[in-house]
């Protein structure tokens, strides 16, 4: 018996009993992932836009991202990427590429949004990944103050308190989110495009997406409630502004002086 309780209480066995309880939480988690997104990507799209989406792949993207989209050197792989990344991306016509940068450029859309769809859905078959959001989320009838409070939180600190963009490292840039439609903004928040980050439902809620939305379609229709925003840069701009208005109002009643003395 003595034996035995010493076994019981080797350190090693605390160990291995706690490696045990991490690959079985990682291991079902991650199935339970793959289980939802697959079920919202497959009863999305028809097997015909399936199709037709592979014609198209093959005739503009298959030359970077390879042939069944598994990449190459000159693109990285689409498998498990989902149909939000390809919404996103060729929606916003960054994709496809139009030459090699620090960051894709957004320029007009080579696709109309029915081949963008059928793109999509191509993707979207090749494995499980963020689906494109729901028309719920994407009303802007959220709550403003909660999501200029995310906004603040979690995206001001490269795109801007005023959501004008800014920049970044090495010729990189968060743009500015004036314009970007709704389903665009949810999009890069489930696939983290460029440089940006992954917002997962996990870290903030399709529900706290939705204010997010709000906000910024709020303060875009506001505009600047105090007169010339000087590019939204806050007291950087605002103290270079009054430094050199200040400054040039003190030069000039210093020579005024100066003229009516003489």
């Amino acid at each position: 018996m003595k034996a035995l309780s010493q076994k019981r209480r080797h350190p090693l066995a605390v160990l291995a009993l706690l490696l045990m309880g991490l690959l079985l939480t990682g291991g079902l988690y991650t199935l339970a992932t793959s289980v939802n997104q697959a079920k919202a990507e497959t009863t999305s799209y028809s097997a015909d836009e399936v199709k037709e989406g592979e014609k198209l792949f093959i005739a503009n993207c298959a030359t970077c991202h390879g042939m069944g989209a598994s990449g190459s050197a000159a693109g990285p792989s689409l498998v498990g990427v989902g149909a939000a990344a390809v919404d996103f991306q060729v929606g916003t016509g960054r994709m496809p590429l139009q030459a090699q940068g620090p960051q894709a450029q957004q320029k007009p859309a080579q696709f109309n949004e029915e081949q963008t769809k059928q793109l999509a859905a191509y993707v979207a078959s090749l494995g499980a990944g963020p689906s494109v959001p729901s028309a719920e989320f994407l009303d802007g009838k959220g709550d403003a103050a909660e999501g200029g409070e995310l906004f603040r939180v979690n995206c001001a600190m490269c795109h801007n308190a005023a959501a004008a963009g800014g920049a970044l490292t090495q010729g990189k840039f968060a743009p500015s989110l004036a314009g970007v439609t709704p389903n665009h903004i949810y999009e890069a928040m489930i696939t983290g495009p460029q440089n940006m980050p992954v917002f997962n439902d996990a870290n903030i809620t399709p529900e706290q997406k939705r204010n997010i939305i709000t906000f910024l379609e709020t303060i875009e229709k506001n505009g600047s409630p105090g007169g010339n925003d000087l590019g939204a840069l806050g007291p950087v701009s605002e103290g270079l502004f009054v430094w050199i208005a200040g400054l040039g109002l003190v030069i000039a009643f210093t020579i005024w002086l100066t003229s009516r003395t003489s």
